[in-house]
């Protein structure tokens, strides 16, 4: 391995360890270092197509970006795409590989871990610095035997550790110094300094605190890291998702249901005064969304066993617009076949009926990224990613044009489109919605916020130990 590198581990899910991985990744490129993001093994339904085929984790497409790359499939080897009853489906090195329950996966064990060094060994070859998330947190005592992306990776690779903690959801203290007490003393070595997120106020304000830290832990501090609202990223899964403004503080009042097998939301960043809900409001929206999901079949029962399906029907008929992307799309039709079982046991399932189009689920997943067109004209780039296919009468209306062939479907004020990204270029959203959402920061601009961000509150003789060149 040619390459240094840095684990960005955590107390925890979600304490911010895709975000501190970004703000490093973009710390280090502007820097002129030539930067990597890697993820051995992600669990999400986020993922996005790489240039040269195949999908990875969301996440870690942003990472790329924030280094100056494309997404490549080495950056998230192993990436788990949760399914209803059946485990995951299990994507290896970009590609579909198996559905697998939780037992078949940990016995695939030796076979991940090996693709997971084929991927490590090609980036370190190629990059001078790979910064790797991990996942969850690094001391499930229970999974360490398996463990392919914490300090299992960390100790097969000799990796020094960053390990972070969120104050802002409480038990900082307990969190830092009991997950490193529980660590082996090998481990503990690897662990070169913790670093204190989400904190409210200035960081003067935690100074004993960091010092106790450092005191208990043996381990220096590498900031304490200021709440920072004002910066936008992707989330990597569902749990960063929050409910905008009230409808009566907005002029176009926008629903999305949040399904529990909720796939791609990154699509919605532009709406953020949107509604996220999982149960009928009583209260009429100017549009509602139905959004992607990794199980269609399953969360459209799931809609209906809350009364939702009959909801969007009858916020419709008082004059809504609906927009269904890709699951979303495919739950607007007459019917969802899945003859091969692709995505449940639930081989045939009415839709909403909103839709003259029929969905078949195929075996041969579609992962494609597309340059299309809307119908007033308007370019935008887009990817699709899904099983199924959606046929639609000839005659009708399409939502926009893809290498020449109609893509999607509108009928009135009901559309549904598998172009995932549409919705965030603020020309088509408008055409779309029938209006235009506020814009939001370039993910260019919010990706040198977070580097400020980092470095302002970094200790830089702590980062000295870490990261090279600084």
């Amino acid at each position: 391995m040619a390459a240094q590198a840095l684990l960005v581990a955590g107390t925890a899910s979600h304490v911010g360890k895709s975000w501190m991985a970004t703000a490093i990744c973009r710390s280090l490129a502007r820097r002129g270092v030539k930067v990597a993001p890697f993820k051995a093994q992600n669990m999400s339904h986020n993922s996005f197509p790489c240039v040269g085929g195949g999908e990875i984790g969301r996440a870690q497409v942003a990472q790329a970006a924030a280094c100056g790359l494309a997404p490549h499939p080495d950056m998230n080897p192993i990436l788990l795409k949760p399914m209803s009853d059946r485990g995951s489906q299990v994507v290896v090195q970009g590609k579909v590989w198996r559905d697998l329950t939780a037992a078949e996966y940990y016995e695939q064990h030796k076979y991940l871990a090996g693709k997971v060094e084929e991927s490590f060994e090609r980036l370190a070859a190629r990059y001078e610095f790979i910064v790797a998330e991990g996942a969850g947190s690094i001391a499930e005592l229970n999974l360490a035997k398996t463990d392919l992306v914490n300090m299992g990776f960390a100790t097969r690779f000799d990796v020094p550790v960053l390990l972070v903690a969120d104050i802002d959801r409480g038990g900082v203290f307990g969190a830092l110094h009991g997950t490193i007490d529980l660590l082996t003393a090998d481990q503990r070595k690897l662990v070169r300094a913790f670093a204190v997120n989400r904190f409210r106020g200035g960081p003067q304000l935690f100074e004993s605190g960091r010092q106790l830290l450092e005191e208990k832990t043996g381990k220096p501090c590498l900031g304490v890291f200021p709440h920072a609202p004002e910066i936008h990223l992707d989330e990597e899964d569902g749990v960063g998702l929050e409910g905008g403004r009230g409808p009566s503080e907005v002029e176009h009042p926008v629903a999305i249901l949040r399904f529990p097998r909720i796939s791609n939301f990154g699509d919605f960043r532009l709406l953020r005064s949107a509604q996220w809900i999982e149960e009928p409001l009583n209260r009429d929206f100017h549009t509602l969304i139905l959004p992607g999901t990794k199980n269609t079949a399953v969360d459209l029962q799931w809609m209906r066993s809350r009364g939702l399906d009959q909801w969007v029907l009858d916020q419709h008929e008082r004059g809504a617009r609906v927009l269904g992307i890709c699951g979303g799309y495919q739950m607007l039709g007459e019917r969802i076949d899945d003859p091969l079982a692709v995505e449940s046991d639930l081989r045939s399932v009415i839709g909403l009926g909103l839709l003259p189009v029929v969905t078949v689920m195929a075996a041969e997943k579609t992962t494609e990224r597309v340059a299309a067109t809307t119908l007033k004209g308007v370019p935008f780039p887009a990817y699709e990613i899904h099983m199924g296919q959606t046929e639609r009468p000839s005659g009708g209306e399409p939502l926009a044009w893809v290498a020449g062939r109609p893509e999607g479907m509108r009928l009135g004020r009901v559309a549904g489109s598998y172009l995932h990204g549409a919705l965030e270029n603020p020309d088509v959203a408008e055409e779309w919605l029938g209006f235009r959402p506020g814009e939001a920061a370039s993910k260019e601009a919010s990706y040198d916020l977070l580097a400020d961000w980092f470095e302002d509150s970094a200790d830089p003789r702590v980062l000295a130990k870490l990261l090279p060149g600084w």
